[in-house]
């Protein structure tokens, strides 16, 4: 499988060394790759080379201090952490990585480090004497165990004059190595759908019935699928959102527009993802011109929309379909309800409670945010169901852990036909 930066957010430490030179490097092959690149600084790295320098090349403020009152206020060590698909170290010292196995988190870029569930990976760079010593090879193997990935060291002259292993890779090199901890192509080929966004549902010209959901997560999930390698057909209701690169997209209003959309495509469609939120029902009678205000109280009939998901699990050959739940109260037992009553084959829940007069930092999943938490439910051949939570991250990182599962269980389930 290939690896793919594009649209990854990549956190780049960089430590206090000799090799800190070539980070700046690192950073501009990281971007011509397609990553977003922002970096955290350590004290001594800063004796080597200025935050300037990356702040001019990434674009973004560089992060030095754990309690930087104004970091912390715009995006401290724990927002940092969640931004990041990967935490990328380099150069990573025998100190940094002593420290990292030993959990600390008393400078910043430990701090996120450790706060983080993203991929992490670190590149040595030291004398190749340190880099034997048996200190920093039980450093190496905790963080081994801890699902730290290791890139290098490389073998060659040192700053200090001598040879041997503890040389910083090339920045092409590392780039490289990035990538194949993004492996895509697990949905290679394979023809899947994808619901994203709210439904208006019309009174008159001017006023509609709707809902709070702003696309995020469905366009994540499209996005997601198609970096696996999938063909991605994506049914929009209205949102301000781009369209993600290599996916078609089809804009409705109406659930009545969304269904229809739907069911057209959908026979030959392997898979169906079901984020929108659709209304689940419409005024009975839409209004050619606008209603006057003329009473204190002014009634509605409304009729329900079709159940897309529903009829799509319903079908005599259905698509492999994972439905989405966003509940206010009792999210498990409600998720379970309609996996089994719709028949799917998974489902993702959350629970949300939009209020307006939330903050930003208030608000912080669900309708409206980047962020998200999810509980995930499966059936499994055997027709037990499997649970798995993911924890509150971005709604790009949970995207692909999603997508991910998704395709597991996909395959399992067209090996079992």
């Amino acid at each position: 499988m290939n690896g793919s930066l594009q649209n990854k957010n990549i956190l780049l430490g960089v430590c206090g060394g000799i090799a800190a030179y070539k980070s700046a490097e690192l950073v501009r092959r990281l971007q011509d790759a397609g990553a977003t690149v922002r970096v955290v600084m350590t004290a001594a790295a800063m004796e080597f080379i200025t935050p300037l320098t990356f702040q001019a090349l990434s674009g973004y403020p560089v992060h030095t201090d754990l309690l930087d009152p104004e970091a912390e206020a715009a995006m401290g060590h724990i927002e940092l952490a969640r931004w990041a698909d990967l935490i990328l170290i380099a150069p990573a010292t025998a100190n940094t990585m002593a420290r990292l196995a030993e959990g600390r988190a008393d400078d910043l870029l430990c701090a996120i480090f450790l706060a983080s569930q993203a991929d992490k990976a670190i590149a040595p760079a030291m004398n190749h004497v340190m880099w034997s010593a048996p200190a920093t090879q039980n450093s190496l193997q905790t963080l081994q165990q801890q699902g730290v990935t290791i890139f290098g060291p490389a073998e060659g002259s040192q700053a200090c004059g001598e040879t041997g292993s503890g040389r910083l890779l090339e920045p092409d090199d590392i780039v490289k190595a990035c990538g194949k901890l993004f492996q895509t192509g697990i949905l290679a080929g394979i023809k899947l759908m994808i619901t994203a966004g709210p439904t208006f549902e019309p009174i008159d010209p001017v006023r509609y019935i709707a809902n709070h959901s702003s696309g995020k997560m469905g366009f994540a999930m499209a996005r997601a699928a198609a970096e696996q390698g999938a063909t991605v057909t994506l049914i929009a209701g209205p949102v301000n959102l781009p369209t993600p690169q290599h996916v078609t997209r089809i804009d409705v209003y109406t659930a009545q527009q969304m269904h229809d959309a739907v069911m057209q495509q959908i026979s030959s469609q392997a898979i169906f993802i079901a984020t929108a939120a659709v209304a689940d029902y419409r005024p009975s009678i839409t209004q050619t011109e606008k209603i006057k205000k003329s009473a204190d109280e002014i009634s509605l009939t409304l009729l329900c929309n079709p159940d897309i998901l529903a009829e799509v699990a319903a079908l005599d050959k259905p698509p492999f379909t994972l439905g989405f739940a966003a509940e206010t109260q009792n999210v498990k037992q409600y998720a379970l309800d309609k996996l089994n009553r719709k028949n799917l084959n998974m489902i993702a829940a959350n629970k949300v409670a939009y209020n307006l007069q939330q903050t930003r930092d208030e608000q912080d999943s669900g309708f409206a945010s980047d962020f998200n938490t999810l509980q995930v439910f499966c059936k499994t051949d055997s027709a037990n169901i499997t649970e798995q939570t993911f924890d509150l991250a971005r709604k790009e990182h949970l995207a692909r852990a999603l997508i991910s599962l998704l395709a597991t269980h996909y395959h399992q389930a067209k090996n079992h036909e």
